[in-house]
C-alpha cells in the first residue's frame, strides 16, 4: 500500500502528521456514520441472551451492499450498549436506531414486541451502578440530547431462559423460531415498511 497516498477518512476531518505523513481522522466511530444503526444487546454465551447476535448475523447474510454503506450492524454484546450509543454526538449521521435484545414482559416464550421510546421504563437515577443501568437511561438522554432527531425502536423477543452463569451456546426453541420474525421486522423497518 502506498502510505503516501493513504487516508484515513472517518466522520468530519482532522489533519494530523504522523511519521511524514499527513493523515486524516475523527473520533467519531464509522459506525455512526450512517444513518441507519441495527444495535445487538447481549451474551452469546448465555441461550436466549444471544438472541440479538443471531439476528445481526442473518442481517449480515440478507442485507446488500448497497444497503450495508447507509446500515450499521453493531454487535454490542452485553456491556457495551452505553458505550455505544454515548459517543453519538454532533458529527454522528444517526437518524434510526434499532436495538435488538430479549426482553422479559411475561409473554409467551419467542414472542416478539416492538417497543419505542414511550414503551420504555422511565429512568431510574437512584441506580448509579454501570452494571445496573437500564438501556432506557441511555437512550433517553441520546434522543434528548441529540442535535437531530433520532427515530428509536426495540425488537425485543420474551425470553425463556438465560444460563448465566453456566455456558450455553444454543437458543430455546421458541426464540431461535422468533430469529427469523425479528430478521424479517427489521427489514422491514429498514427498508421503509415499519410493521406496528
Amino acid at each position: 500500500m502506498d502510505l503516501e497516498r493513504h487516508k484515513l477518512t472517518y466522520g468530519n476531518h482532522k489533519k494530523n502528521h504522523f511519521n511524514g505523513i499527513d493523515m486524516e481522522y475523527s473520533l467519531t466511530p464509522s459506525y455512526l456514520l450512517k444513518e441507519n444503526m441495527v444495535l445487538a444487546c447481549g451474551n452469546i454465551l448465555f441461550a436466549d441472551d444471544g438472541f440479538s447476535v443471531h439476528v445481526i448475523e442473518k442481517l449480515q447474510e440478507i442485507l446488500t451492499e448497497e444497503e450495508k454503506e447507509n446500515i450499521a450492524l453493531v454487535d454490542a454484546g452485553a456491556g457495551a450498549p452505553q458505550q455505544v450509543l454515548t459517543l453519538i454526538d454532533s458529527e454522528s449521521k444517526t437518524k434510526k436506531i434499532i436495538v435488538v435484545d430479549i426482553i422479559d414482559y411475561g409473554l409467551e416464550p419467542g414472542e416478539i414486541k416492538i417497543l419505542t421510546m414511550e414503551d420504555l421504563p422511565k429512568p431510574d437515577h437512584t441506580k448509579v451502578d454501570s452494571h445496573d443501568w437500564p438501556l432506557s437511561t441511555t437512550m433517553y438522554r441520546v434522543v434528548r440530547d441529540s442535535p437531530r432527531e433520532i427515530d428509536f425502536k426495540v425488537v425485543g423477543c420474551q425470553k425463556k431462559y438465560v444460563s448465566e452463569p453456566d455456558v450455553v451456546l444454543e437458543l430455546s426453541e421458541e426464540v431461535q423460531n422468533a430469529v427469523d420474525v425479528a430478521v424479517d421486522i427489521v427489514l422491514s423497518e429498514l427498508r421503509g415498511k415499519p410493521i406496528n
